[in-house]
């Protein structure tokens, strides 16, 4: 599909920072709208400029409080649906509600299927998201879905900082094709733990599988919570007699004590992406690395706009 207007780039209240970004890199300005809360807490938005037949990106990672941002999200959509926008792209670099993607247990929502939905009914046209807690995820959309990834960010970092003698560890063993494809492009082993989880945010290594004694480990992984299951997978490969542990993840969710676990875990270095803006606990820790995913979202956003092929952002 044309479009028949120009490119607009709109942003919600969860990641200013971010957005400016993204404007920067495709030398555009942002948006004119203004967005507010009612004194009872609900939230107001008004577009400030004319967006009839425009080809609009609405920039909103659903962090924490994850149901205000979606919110704020579904409220963005229907007002540049109602105003003629041509096309409306939601662009999600944190997917709120990812974890919720099957039915794991008896007597379970599948949340990550209701947000499809409701973005969709609220009038999203296209989903631009990072690294989805689980792949198949963009199935349960009715529409395109330009799924990224931030490995080659992280790679990266990683090629111009290369580890000796390294091993990449996933942290469970749903995270082993995601720590294969890092192994493989930083030439090093490949190790797992075995991870029981008896309920939400409480986990438990098990077993270290391959071999890491004396080596350089990093642990990759989609996202980090409370940090409890990064630092009990850190102090098992350290009992396992690695030399040293670094940790990387996309989305730096780090809710609750996550600071303070990971203060204490043992590992050198965490690196993240800024789809989720550090909490105020999490940007004190002394040992985190924040890399810039805005110029991966807007060539991904410029791609869109021109309808050309997304896939060589994925190499």
């Amino acid at each position: 599909m044309g479009t028949t207007g120009g490119i607009k780039i709109f942003s919600g209240t969860a990641h200013r920072a971010l957005v400016d970004e993204i404007c920067h890199e495709l030398c555009c300005d942002l948006g004119k709208a203004t967005a507010a809360r009612f004194s009872d807490g609900e939230f107001n938005f008004q577009i400030e400029e004319n967006v009839r037949g425009a080809d609009v990106f609405i920039v909103q990672p659903t962090c924490p409080p994850t149901d205000a941002y979606l919110m704020e999200m579904l409220v963005m959509l229907d007002a540049f649906r109602r105003s003629s926008a041509e096309r409306l792209t939601a662009v999600l670099p944190y997917y709120g509600y990812g974890r919720s993607d099957k039915k794991d247990r008896p007597r379970v929502p599948i949340a990550a299927k209701m947000v499809a939905n409701l973005l969709t009914t609220a009038g999203a046209d296209r989903i631009l998201t990072i690294d989805l807690h689980a792949a198949q995820i963009q199935g349960f959309f009715d529409i395109p879905v330009d799924h990224l990834y931030a490995a080659p960010v992280m790679i990266r970092y990683y090629q111009e900082r290369p580890l000796p003698k390294l091993t990449v560890v996933a942290p469970d063993t749903g995270g082993a094709e995601r720590a294969r494809a890092y192994a493989k492009r930083l030439d090093a082993e490949l190790a797992l733990c075995d991870k029981r989880r008896d309920k939400p945010n409480v986990a438990e290594v098990m077993n270290v599988v391959g071999d890491v004694e004396g080596r350089n480990c990093l642990i990759v992984d989609d996202m980090c919570d409370t940090g409890g299951s990064l630092t009990k997978v850190s102090l098992a490969l350290k009992q396992a007699g690695a030399a040293r542990v670094d940790a990387c993840f996309t989305h730096p969710v780090l809710s609750g004590r996550a600071a303070q676990h990971l203060g204490n875990s043992g590992i050198e270095q965490i690196v993240v992406t800024n789809t989720i803006p550090l909490n105020t606990k999490a940007a004190e820790l002394k040992n985190i690395k924040v890399l810039s995913i805005a110029p991966l979202l807007a060539k991904a956003i410029k791609s869109i706009h021109e309808e050309t092929s997304v896939s060589s952002l994925f190499v």
